[in-house]
């Protein structure tokens, strides 16, 4: 699945993943061959931060 570019549309995306599909963004991210730092970097960079806690970005 290629991910969108958008931040926005891409944190909605995970968001639904993680909430639907993986008990964790490590999980998610292995699972899906994603790069973690690059995500969260894309992410971080548009004010979206990861909550391991609640499993979601906002």
């Amino acid at each position: 699945m290629e991910l969108p570019k958008d931040p926005a549309m891409l944190m909605s995306i995970i968001n639904m993943k993680l909430r639907d599909y993986y008990g964790s963004l490590d999980e998610l991210c292995d699972d899906m061959n994603i790069d973690k730092d690059e995500l969260c970097g894309t992410l971080a960079a548009a004010g979206f931060e990861y909550s391991k806690e609640n499993n979601r970005f906002w």
